[in-house]
């Protein structure tokens, strides 16, 4: 906003009178005007111990075979752990399912909670709504008194 005032005042009282009289950054006008330009993303380097491209194949592999098609990754870890067997981690099991899937979710819905309203208090007619009158701590400055739905400092009893 305060750059495109500043763009509209440049042709009459220039670049730096515009950023004084609004109270803008130059450095921040000539930002605006000249963007750096996007540079490409450098391709992620790939760790050592990462599971090359057959080791990724065995595990979808034994993911997709029939003993385990209907198991969740975590419990397809535990029955090769019992037998002996390490494939990889129960993350990786997930990472390998969801580049060759495109995702994987739990299957089971989960909890929406709806959300919360504020209670609000509304009186039609006389004697309708009736309230107390609420103190706070005694150990603060100011205690505040609520009469007549209306918050007031009292000054503390000392």
């Amino acid at each position: 906003m305060i750059c495109e005032t500043v763009e509209e005042l440049t042709p009459i009282i220039g670049t730096r009178p515009a950023c004084h009289a609004l109270g803008a950054s130059v450095a921040s006008v000539y930002r605006h005007r000249r963007p750096p330009a996007p540079r490409p993303a450098r391709p992620r380097p790939t760790p050592e111990r990462a599971l090359s491209e057959p080791e990724r194949e065995a595990v979808l592999e034994v993911l997709h075979s029939e003993r385990f098609v209907d198991v969740a990754p975590e419990e397809t870890y535990a029955t090769l752990l019992d037998e002996g067997t390490y494939l990889c981690s129960t993350r990786t099991m997930y990472r390998i399912l969801a580049g060759h899937h495109g995702g994987v979710r739990e299957r089971r819905d989960q909890l929406t909670h709806p959300g919360y309203a504020k209670p609000e208090l509304l009186a039609k007619r006389p004697n309708e709504l009736w309230s107390w009158d609420v103190e706070r701590h005694e150990a603060l400055c100011n205690r505040a008194v609520m009469k007549g739905h209306r918050l007031r400092s009292v000054a503390a009893d000392r």
